[in-house]
């Protein structure tokens, strides 16, 4: 079967499409899916440079954490699927290939009116923003969010989800383009953050203060996320894109009472991400059935354009999600 392989740790020109063996049968509580779309995240960006390991019992070489696609066969304990259902899910790494086994407990259904490519822009995307923004920070109607790197999957997503429950949404990007593409989603206000990293001063003016922030940067927006946060105030880090070390002032942290919580998904333990699916096919997954919450597909690529699709997100071009098409 043909799968996305790192040659070497290093730039786009050691990534390649190439035949690897096919998993065996599924276990008992596994299916094998044929995957038809595979999203890409910064994180695929990271493995490929040999910064961001796949954790153990996953391929070092294969990247890909959220996938689309039909079931082809079921292991003899897996109940409530059949054959041929289409399903989408997240996985620690390995999902950018042909085919693929999962835990049945993590599939999510494809809801009808959905593509493949489109479902494919969903698993990573919207169970970070959710988990993150309603489970761990538990963003309350009326509160305000800020989302820092807001045009992007997780971003768009995050801003979705918050608007469902009534929040004020606040963003920022270091685009004014993709800031005017995102304030259509529903933004009470927008800032275009410099290369200093500094927006507190800018955003005062227009809120005085933020009650949670989604931060996919790090370091280099610490500083400000403490000053602009109010009392009891919560600051989830998602990313780190900006750097993995800052200081920090105690006593501001102290005075505001405030909580700052970090999260990642792929290291988590096969029973946390079972619970973790469960609420999302539970609150999340019916709300695009309605059409109330929707994927944002920036680009689709074929999976032979890989190198491509690494460099659009590398450069910080797209708006939205990147999808890998098999």
């Amino acid at each position: 079967m043909r799968a996305v392989f790192i040659n070497e740790f290093g730039g786009t020109e050691n990534l390649a499409v190439m035949e690897i063996p096919v998993p065996p049968s599924p276990e008992k509580r596994e299916v094998r899916v044929r995957v038809r779309a595979a999203g890409l995240n910064r994180a695929d960006i990271l493995q490929r440079m040999g910064r961001y390991p796949a954790p153990k019992g996953y391929p070092e070489r294969v990247p890909g954490l959220e996938f689309s696609g039909e079931i082809e066969s079921l292991g003899v304990a897996v109940d409530g699927y059949s054959v041929g259902d289409r399903v989408m899910g997240i996985i620690p790494g390995g999902a950018q290939v042909d085919l693929l086994n999962i835990d049945a407990s993590l599939l999510s259904r494809i809801p009808d009116r959905l593509s493949f490519e489109e479902a494919a822009a969903i698993p990573e995307a919207f169970t970070t923003a959710f988990d993150a923004v309603i489970l761990q920070a538990h963003l309350q109607k009326g509160e305000s969010l800020l989302i820092h790197a807001v045009a992007s999957g997780v971003g768009l997503a995050a801003v979705q989800i918050a608007r469902k429950i009534g929040a004020h949404i606040y963003g920022t990007s270091r685009s004014e383009e993709k800031l005017a593409r995102a304030d259509e989603f529903g933004l009470a206000g927008s800032i275009v953050v410099d290369s200093s990293g500094s927006f507190a001063g800018r955003l005062k003016p227009v809120v005085e203060g933020i009650d949670v922030i989604l931060d996919l940067v790090g370091a280099k927006y610490l500083m400000d996320d403490i000053d602009i946060l109010n009392e009891k105030g919560r600051l989830m880090l998602v990313g780190l894109t900006g750097g993995t070390r800052a200081e920090l002032d105690l006593s501001v942290v102290l005075r505001k009472r405030l909580s700052i919580i970090g999260t990642v998904l792929r290291s988590r333990s096969l029973s946390e991400r079972e619970v973790l699916t469960a609420s999302f096919n539970r609150e999340i997954l019916p709300l695009f059935e309605k059409n109330e919450l929707r994927p944002v597909l920036d680009r689709v690529y074929p999976v032979e354009e890989v190198r491509e699709a690494h460099t659009r997100i590398e450069n910080n071009e797209n708006f939205g999600k990147v999808v890998l098409t098999f």
